[in-house]
């Protein structure tokens, strides 16, 4: 039984997934609006080409805008584990927030239950690995920062939706932190890892912008304690115990 009420509000702004794709991803996004309102007229209006399957407002009220059965427009270009039709294979789901824009402030308990029991629904319809619950940074690193730090990734890992690593930083032999114009094997190492998890990231060996985005996407959803763009010794524990459990 769903604990929270759901509204059916018709988006214009889908089409067919792509024949032969699976839905096996769940990508968590917030609105970045100032209202609700507004929010759910940008997601219905078919000049903007921008949908979710469901909204969650404030209050945990959802919305569902889109059926999971089509493909709604809400991943944009965007890519995870070598894949670059995110919309075909996912559900999307919006948060309602102000977002960083706006003045980002954290999810209330009452929208997080709705998020859980809505995403635990969607869990149990399809065949979706905890390593594909990501948010909207995870897959478009360099373009955008939802649902971002704030979001309780631990709590919903703990509900047994997503990763979650609870590795905590060792100061013996710590090591110095890569950041930006950082060159050479453990820059490729570092790389390497990321992409093996899923982020869309060259190993060129270079710490170059495109890598610093999708470390601080990796911070945003698995190291929100400091958010620096700068891989140290905590990030690369917490990146090698997710590994350590994905395989």
């Amino acid at each position: 039984m769903l604990n929270f009420n759901l509204i059916q509000q018709q988006s214009p702004n889908f089409n067919n997934r792509i024949k032969n794709y699976e839905i096996d991803m769940l990508v968590l996004h917030y609105t970045g609006m100032v209202s609700t309102q507004d929010a759910l007229e940008r997601l219905c209006n078919p000049s903007t080409e921008v949908s979710a399957h469901y909204l969650i407002d404030l209050d945990g009220t959802c919305f569902q805008l889109v059926k999971e059965t089509s493909r709604a427009w809400h991943a944009g270009k965007s890519r995870w584990a070598g894949d670059s039709d995110i919309n075909s294979r996912s559900i999307g789901i919006e948060l309602v927030n102000p977002g960083h824009q706006f003045g980002y402030i954290s999810y209330s308990d009452t929208q997080m239950g709705a998020l859980e029991s809505l995403s635990k629904g969607i869990l149990t319809r399809y065949p979706i690995p905890p390593r594909h619950v990501l948010g909207h940074s995870d897959i478009a690193p360099s373009r955008r920062q939802d649902p971002g730090e704030l979001l309780d990734w631990r709590r919903l890992a703990a509900a047994g939706i997503g990763l979650w690593s609870n590795e905590t930083l060792t100061i013996v032999n710590e090591k110095k932190s890569l950041g930006p114009g950082a060159t050479g094997k453990e820059v490729s190492h570092m790389q390497k890892k990321l992409a093996y998890f899923g982020y869309g990231i060259p190993t060129s060996g270079a710490y170059d912008k495109e890598t610093y985005d999708v470390v601080m996407a990796f911070q945003r959803h698995f190291r929100p304690e400091k958010l620096d763009g700068l891989f140290d010794s905590l990030c690369l524990r917490r990146l090698l115990d997710l590994l350590r459990q994905i395989e």
